[in-house]
């Protein structure tokens, strides 16, 4: 039991760094010609192909595979005292993480795709691009509805079971509220929700390593 909430508590840490360089990346780094022609466009893309294909992979796949863990790590610290709502937590928690990982791979093949077809007809692949990134962000990047309710859900059994700290469960309250909100498309409900979430990370992950010690 506290190797298992030592591994939630170091992944729900690992979760929070991901978010930090993401959004360090595309603040900073990521210098993308959105008012170019699609010729430079995709000539961009093509330079930076090995480099926003790992930066998918980091962000959506393995923050995934890191969220699976915390995901099973949280229901069972929670299962006992709050058995029917950490079930129904996890089975959200469980459906993001699948939705995470799918992004981050239709994102990369996507990508290797139009980079194909711009060779050819740099317009019909821009039209494919913006369908990719539709279904991208619809699933992980834009709308974070299952991730609320898994957020929600979990500091409300948290809350019931008399687990982790009154103060980050009532903060997950609002983080996992601020996650729904975001079935309405606009940025700055999805950064209010990210960085939030990064706190939230962050808190649980050092929660949970001072209880596996203990």
């Amino acid at each position: 039991m506290s190797n298992l909430q030592k591994a939630g508590g170091v992944t729900a840490l690992l979760e929070a760094t991901i978010y930090i360089s993401a959004f360090v990346f595309f603040g900073a780094f990521w210098n993308f010609p959105s008012d170019a022609e699609s010729v430079q466009k995709f000539a961009f893309l093509a330079e930076n192909q090995a480099v926003l294909s790992i930066v998918n992979f980091i962000m959506y796949v393995l923050f995934g595979i890191f969220l699976a863990v915390l995901v099973l790590a949280v229901h069972e610290r929670l299962k006992a005292k709050s058995p029917s709502l950490s079930q129904i937590a996890s089975l959200f928690g469980v459906v993001w993480v699948g939705l995470v990982i799918a992004s981050g791979m239709i994102a990369n093949i996507g990508l290797s795709t139009v980079l194909e077809i711009s060779t050819k007809d740099p317009e019909q692949a821009m039209t494919v691009w913006q369908a990719i990134y539709s279904v991208v962000e619809g699933l992980g990047g834009g709308n974070e509805v299952v991730g609320g309710l898994w957020v929600l859900l979990l500091s409300v059994a948290a809350l019931k079971g008399d687990e982790f700290s009154k103060r980050l469960n009532y903060f997950g309250v609002f983080v996992g509220i601020a996650g729904i909100v975001t079935v309405y498309p606009a940025d700055v409900l999805t950064e209010i929700f990210g960085v939030s979430q990064i706190i939230w990370f962050a808190w649980l992950g050092v929660v949970m390593l001072k209880s596996s010690k203990s």
